[in-house]
């Protein structure tokens, strides 16, 4: 019977790893025509990783610039570390290849150490290896954000090592895992808040055992180690530079209680957008029909990982809409720290509790009684389902592939057209990100980077002042946050994706043209017409466009 049973986990294993490369492989297969995030993404991600490998600062000085983006004013610090994992893959591969072996690299890895956490550490029981096969797959399968690489789907697999370390078991393997892991992870967008929960963890074991627990303890001091050599760059900023940057400007704690109460209940059910778990649909029910039962058997003694996970996951939502809630601003305007680091991303933790979470409620069902052993079955099954759609191939089909989105053909014909070398003129975007032109090679005044010079981006303003004028919100945005250093519209607001077939104009263009050419500008790159576009001396050079990519682009030159 063990025999027949391992048997058949290893056929669920080796399927599941099928499902993940079938669910990948349309990177490979379409090339530059595969769909992928905007977001955080091809708007900057992708375009950084380029310009990083082209600008020959890869492995550049704590103090050189990128000359390519704001006048050379970017540290090269604001950028990855050349010890990312993913950043190597951009520098030796084509750029779609690099992004699918991202996702085929995560994803294994997430699927391997959700089901080594969950096997010897969750759900132990022999005959329940399809609970924990699907619940590993599921969470493998999941819209995580592709440029964090393992830095949330990385969480079980470094759990299950820690928790090995602390009972001496499979120390070596352990060892290489949490050593390896941060070359493929990020400490601020991830493993700082699942470290120092792990420290917390590790007090509170302290206190219950009345135990040292040094073998804990040291493992997490050295896996924080080499986050900190891997990310030298951030930690000299952080140190050695006393220039103000745009963090500095950060104001983000707005919500009154009613929407912070609201956050709260959007969060849990939802998720945040960098860390989607599609909980609301599958997963929550499932754990509340768990939670039933175990009221109804009055075993919640039992299942205290079952009720500390329950709790876990709606207490990080709590803590994450908290964080936005106007009462913190006195605070964060005191320390500033507050400001410049999101303290709220514990919520990262979210999508390895979830996970677990569905993976013990699935077995409290499995336990109940044999007839709910299909139920169990048919909400996993489900759970695939919703997954499905989530595919970036499905979810982004209409929006433009990564050949459309880049257009360098037709960026290729601008710089024809321009006739100068790349590095003699400054070009700004209007209506369409500054990464498209940042990625064709283009000198641009305008960006998407969350850690530049507060002296630039009150220059830059200079220029969009008559806009933001228009559009309080607009200037919110800009001032209270300006990871978006963009030539903003009143006409276009937010809008940055205007296609070839659109019919969107700009009638009462008011930008400074003077403080533009100050700063540098030669032209914009617009994706919508200009009506006005005399009054704010420009002037139209040529309309271009090609089949092959997503957008028309209108190059005006400042006269």
């Amino acid at each position: 019977m063990n025999r027949i049973t391992f048997t058949r986990e290893r056929i669920y294993f080796v399927f599941s790893i099928i499902i993940i490369a079938i669910w990948v492989a349309p990177y490979f297969i379409l090339g530059e025509h595969a769909h992928m995030r905007i977001q955080d993404n091809l708007d900057s991600n992708i375009a950084w990783y380029k310009i990083l490998v082209d600008s020959n600062q890869l492995f550049g000085s704590i103090q050189v610039n990128i000359s390519q983006i704001i006048n050379g004013e970017l540290s090269r610090n604001a950028l990855y570390s050349e010890y990312y994992g993913i950043v190597e893959l951009f520098r030796f591969f084509p750029p779609v290849i690099a992004y699918g072996l991202n996702q085929a690299i995560s994803r294994f890895f997430a699927f391997l150490g959700m089901y080594l956490l969950l096997k010897k550490y969750v759900v132990k029981g022999e005959n329940q290896g399809f609970i924990r096969i699907i619940s590993a797959l599921t969470f493998a399968l999941i819209p995580f954000w592709p440029n964090g690489m393992l830095s949330m789907l990385g969480m079980p697999l470094a759990l299950w090592a820690f928790l090995n370390i602390r009972k001496h078991e499979q120390t070596i393997i352990s060892i290489v895992t949490i050593t390896l892991l941060p070359f493929y992870s990020t400490f601020m967008l991830g493993f700082f808040f699942f470290l120092s929960a792990i420290g917390v963890f590790w007090l509170v074991d302290v206190i219950r055992t009345k135990k040292p627990q040094w073998r804990l303890f040291f493992s997490i001091a050295y896996m924080t180690l080499i986050y900190l050599a891997i990310e030298y760059r951030q930690l000299a900023s952080l140190i050695f530079s006393h220039e103000q940057t745009n963090r500095s400007e950060f104001f983000e704690s707005k919500n009154n209680l009613t929407r912070t109460i609201l956050l709260i209940f959007k969060n849990y059910i939802v998720g945040h957008n960098q860390n989607e778990t599609l909980f609301g649909v599958i997963i929550l029910p499932v754990s509340l029909i768990a939670l039933v039962l175990v009221i109804i058997k009055k075993s919640w003694k039992n299942e205290k990982l079952f009720i500390t996970l329950h709790l876990t996951n709606f207490l990080l939502s709590v803590w994450y809409a908290f964080w936005w809630y106007e009462g913190w601003e006195p605070l964060k305007q005191k320390f500033s720290i507050l400001n410049t680091f999101n303290f709220s991303r514990y919520h990262y933790l979210r999508p390895m509790i979830v996970y677990i979470l569905f993976a013990v409620s699935l077995q409290i069902l499995w336990r109940y009684q044999k007839k709910w052993r299909i139920t169990a079955i048919v909400f996993a099954i489900l759970q695939i389902a919703v997954l499905i759609p989530s595919n970036e191939q499905v979810w982004y089909h209409n929006s433009p592939s990564f050949g459309e989105f880049y257009a360098t053909k037709e960026f290729s014909d601008i710089k024809k057209f321009i006739g100068k070398p790349v590095q003699d003129y400054r070009v700004a975007s209007i209506g369409l990100h500054p990464a498209i032109a940042q990625y064709n090679g283009l000198y641009t005044l305008d960006t998407y980077n969350n850690f530049y010079p507060l002296s630039y981006k009150h220059q830059f303003r200079k220029i969009i002042a008559p806009e933001l004028e228009k559009n309080k919100a607009l200037a919110s945005y800009f001032d209270q946050w300006g990871g978006r250093c963009y030539l903003f519209v009143d006409e276009l607001g937010k809008n940055y994706m205007f296609s070839k077939d659109s019919t969107k104009v700009i009638h009462h263009l008011r930008i400074d043209t003077q403080a533009f050419k100050q700063l540098g500008g030669n032209y914009i790159l617009s994706g919508v017409p200009i009506e006005n576009a005399k009054e704010n001396q420009l002037d139209l050079q040529k309309v271009f466009q090609t089949k092959d990519a997503y957008w028309k682009i209108y190059l005006y030159k400042v006269t």
